[in-house]
């Protein structure tokens, strides 16, 4: 109760008294004239005595509003004065008209009337924008500022602490990673035990000084394979580095002629142990399945890092991995009751061999199988193969297209994704979501993107193509396989296209498919007839090819005309036309497609991976083979996109 209620109490008795003295009157004055007089002058005295209450009571609650008044101001002042948040006033040409004590600390008193640029270049964006909430550096000190822009006033709190604190809660993240030595039992099995030693000493000498220099905790769990522990801002600064540990194991590794590489996969962003363990290791398979010598980077969010990828992926010695997926294979065409084979979109001649592969496995194991192809959408160079196969009355009748294959699903229907592992790549994307089973068999890198949940993974960099992954996976079915001439033909083709008749990407595995291939049927001379070119695409390539300059290191660029479209066949055949002249180390060449579509195709030798390249645009591919489409966007624009993605390439020191 306020004081001046409490200092008058016994007045509401009085008051009380007043209004039963005004009853009785009123009653007395019907029964008995003497006690009314009475009784009226009893009601004067009370009404006289009220008047003066009710004044006395009206000038203290005056001055009891008037002090809490005053307290109100002053406190108000005294918040303006001293409180710890910056005020400032502007007029409204952008003037500092006034600011509080606190912001006077920040600035001197000649800032008063001078523009609110003075305080800070940003101040005056910030006012113009709409948003009430900024962040602004002032006196190397960071502050939160918020805009009343209908009285033009800035309130500035300092929030250096909480923005410290929580970087310091982001560097002290912990991250995982998983460390493993790329084929490193292939390597070693012929080597001498000393020579053995000499090389894991070396490694291991390289990995611990890493580790020590970046206070990284560090423990071998096998002879290839290590984990380490570490916090997120170590994590930047060895990115700032690009993470050099991976040149110098291959620098310490090639001195013994030995072609040993590393892989590191780490998991960030991920509150529990556990999860960041499976983060680390799904970037190590991701890395591996890039083919290695590279570091993948996952954090929670899906964000994606890769760094490396320098080298190409080098050939297993063994076929240990092949028998074991031909055998897997096997299974799960004998589990299932047909098997539908689907490459990537405009499938090219590899992709139209592996599918026949796939065919014959099926037909080994006496299932039945076909190839979903779009009639509308084959590559120039397929036309001549597509030709032939409908000459080829059973080969046909295996052919289907997307809106055939969808009518031929059952609940038993295994899926076989040949030559690709993306999903927005594929043929007919609704045949990934009816299917419950799902193979995939590609020679590609393994991008960011990939099919959800397959049943089974056969991804080897290291081929030349799908064709000869697939070759081998036939070799080793328990069944005899028979081949038609027409069959080993398209697969030989495919081989042929992908290897650029035996020169890139070629191992000896490549040569045994090929030979296996050659045995039961292939005609080199048909391959030939295949894959002859028109004059008309020869001119065309031509055309391409006379637009390119050389933009930096050995960087070859093409661009088309903006009124002019090309396939995307002919696109890659000028980039690897490009890569034939003297000079060139990366050969890029920009068209537009005929769907309007912008097309970039990039080749290398290896010196220049064009894949990292490629991916900083969106696309993929191969170390010395890449690609990728871009939409809504002009011919000059891809161009500057593209250099400047050579820039990031180049000024990377080559690291990815």
């Amino acid at each position: 109760m306020p004081n001046f209620l409490r200092k008058h109490w016994y007045d509401y008795p009085i008051l009380l008294v007043f209004s039963v003295a005004v009853l009785m009157n009123i009653s007395l004055s019907l029964f008995h004239w003497q006690l009314a007089v009475f009784s009226f002058a009893v009601l004067l005295g009370s009404t006289y005595l009220a008047y003066h209450i009710h004044k006395r009571m009206e000038s203290d609650v005056k001055k009891y509003i008037s002090r809490l008044s005053h307290r109100v101001n002053r406190a108000g002042e005294e918040a303006i004065t001293n409180f710890p948040v910056g005020i400032l006033l502007y007029d409204q040409n952008e003037t500092i008209q006034w600011a509080n004590p606190y912001l006077l600390s920040y600035l001197p008193k000649e800032y008063i009337g001078k523009p609110i640029s003075v305080l800070s270049g940003d101040l005056p964006e910030i006012i113009r924008n709409k948003e009430t909430e900024h962040r602004l550096q002032l006196n190397e000190r960071e502050h939160y500022v918020y805009e009343r822009a209908e009285e033009r006033l800035l309130y500035f709190f300092d929030m250096t602490e909480t923005v410290e604190t929580r970087h310091l809660y982001n560097d002290e993240q912990p991250v995982i990673a998983h460390i493993l030595l790329d084929n490193y039992d292939d390597v070693t099995q012929g080597l001498e035990d000393q020579v053995t030693s000499r090389l894991r000493g070396g490694v291991l000498s390289q990995i611990n000084q890493w580790a020590n220099d970046y206070s990284i905790f560090l423990r071998s769990v096998a002879d290839d394979r290590f984990i380490a522990l570490l916090n997120y801002k170590t994590l930047q600064e060895i990115e700032n580095n690009r993470f050099q540990i991976i040149n110098d194991i291959r620098e310490v590794t090639m001195k013994e002629k030995v072609a040993l590489t590393l892989s590191i996969g780490i998991g960030s962003g991920e509150k529990t142990p556990r999860e960041l363990g499976a983060l680390a290791q799904s970037s190590l398979d991701l890395a591996l399945g890039r083919g290695g010598d590279q570091v993948v980077i996952k954090e929670r969010n899906g964000q994606v890092r890769f760094y490396g990828g320098k080298t190409n992926a080098v050939e297993k010695r063994t076929r240990v991995r092949a028998r074991v997926i031909s055998h897997a294979l096997r299974d799960f065409v004998l589990e299932s009751d047909q098997v539908i084979v689907m490459g990537h979109k405009t499938p090219d001649m590899d992709a139209i061999g592996a599918g026949i592969g796939v065919l014959k496995v099926a037909e080994v194991n006496e299932k039945d199988a076909y190839v979903v192809v779009d009639p509308s959408d084959v590559s120039p160079d397929v036309h001549k193969l597509m030709n032939e196969v409908e000459q080829h009355e059973y080969l046909w009748s295996r052919f289907l297209t997307p809106s055939e294959s969808l009518e031929q699903l059952t609940r038993q229907t295994l899926l076989v994704i040949v030559d690709t592992h993306k999903p927005s790549l594929v043929i007919e994307p609704k045949l990934l979501e009816r299917v419950h089973r799902v193979v995939v068999l590609d020679h590609h890198r393994r991008g960011e993107e990939f099919i959800d949940d397959p049943a089974l993974v056969y991804m080897e960099p290291y081929a030349s193509s799908a064709s000869e992954l697939v070759t081998e996976l036939l070799e080793y079915q328990p069944n005899r396989v028979s081949m038609d001439a027409l069959e080993a033909t398209a697969m030989l083709a495919g081989m042929m296209v992908d290897t650029k008749n035996f020169s890139i990407r070629t191992g000896s595995r490549t040569f045994d498919a090929a030979s296996f291939l050659k045995a039961n049927g292939a005609d080199t001379t048909a391959v030939q007839l295949l894959l002859k070119e028109d004059l008309d695409q020869y001119v065309q390539r031509s055309q391409l090819i006379q637009k390119a300059y050389i933009y930096k290191a050995g960087m070859a660029i093409a661009r088309s005309e903006e009124d002019e479209s090309f396939h995307q066949v002919l696109i890659a055949q000028a980039a690897d036309t490009l890569l034939t002249m003297n000079g060139v180390k990366g050969a890029f060449v920009v068209s537009k497609l005929k769907d309007g579509r912008i097309s970039i195709s990039a080749r290398s030798l290896g010196d220049v991976n064009v894949q990292v390249i490629m991916e900083q645009l969106g696309g993929g591919g191969h170390l010395t083979n890449a690609a990728m489409q871009l939409e809504d966007v002009s011919l000059h624009e891809a161009e500057s996109r593209l250099k400047r993605a050579i820039n990031d390439y180049l000024e990377g020191g080559n690291a990815g």
